[in-house]
C-alpha cells in the first residue's frame, strides 16, 4: 500500500471520527490508528525503496548519457582532426605538386635553351667547317686551275677555245 492511501486512510478517519461536544477534539479508534501507522512504517521503506531505484535509474541514465556525451564528442573531435588533417594533407600536396610543375617546366626551359645553345654551337662549328672546307677546295682548285693553265700555256693551246 502507498503512503498516499493511508494519509487518506488517516484523513478519513479523523473526519468520521465523533467530535467531542464543545471542543475542537475527536474521538478517535486508537487500534484503527496504529493500524495504519503501522502501514505507513511498512510503505514508507517501499516508497523510498522505489524513490530510491527511480533516483538510481536516473544517475545511471545521466551517468550512461555523460559517458556518451563524451564519447560522441571525442569522436567529432577525431573526425574534425582528421577531416583538418586530411584537408592539409591535400594542400600540401596540391602545393608540392606544383613546385613539382613548376620544377620541371624551369628544368624543361633550361634543358631547351641548352638545347638550342648548342644547337647554335653546333651549327656554327659546322659553318665554319664548311666554310674551311669550301676555301680549302678553293684553294686546290685554283692550284688545279693554275696547273691547268700552264700545262694548256706549255702545250700553246689557249684556255679560252
Amino acid at each position: 500500500m502507498d503512503i498516499m492511501n493511508v494519509i487518506d486512510k488517516l484523513d478519513a478517519l479523523v473526519n468520521t471520527s465523533t467530535k467531542v461536544p464543545g471542543t475542537r477534539s475527536r474521538l478517535v479508534d486508537a487500534d484503527k490508528i496504529m493500524e495504519l501507522v503501522e502501514q505507513l512504517r511498512l510503505s514508507i521503506p517501499q516508497d523510498i525503496k522505489a524513490a530510491q531505484e527511480i533516483i538510481d535509474k536516473k544517475d545511471a541514465i545521466l551517468n550512461q548519457a555523460q559517458v556518451d556525451a563524451r564519447r560522441v564528442r571525442g569522436e567529432a573531435e577525431d573526425e574534425y582532426t582528421a577531416r583538418l588533417n586530411q584537408n592539409e594533407l591535400v594542400a600540401t600536396a596540391r602545393r608540392k605538386a606544383q613546385e613539382l610543375v613548376e620544377e620541371a617546366e624551369h628544368k624543361a626551359n633550361k634543358l631547351m635553351e641548352h638545347a638550342e645553345a648548342e644547337s647554335k654551337n653546333n651549327r656554327a662549328e659546322a659553318d665554319a667547317y664548311i666554310v674551311q672546307t669550301f676555301r680549302n677546295l678553293e684553294r686546290e682548285v685554283t692550284s688545279l686551275l693554275t696547273s691547268v693553265r700552264k700545262g694548256m700555256d706549255a702545250l700553246g693551246v689557249s684556255a679560252h677555245t
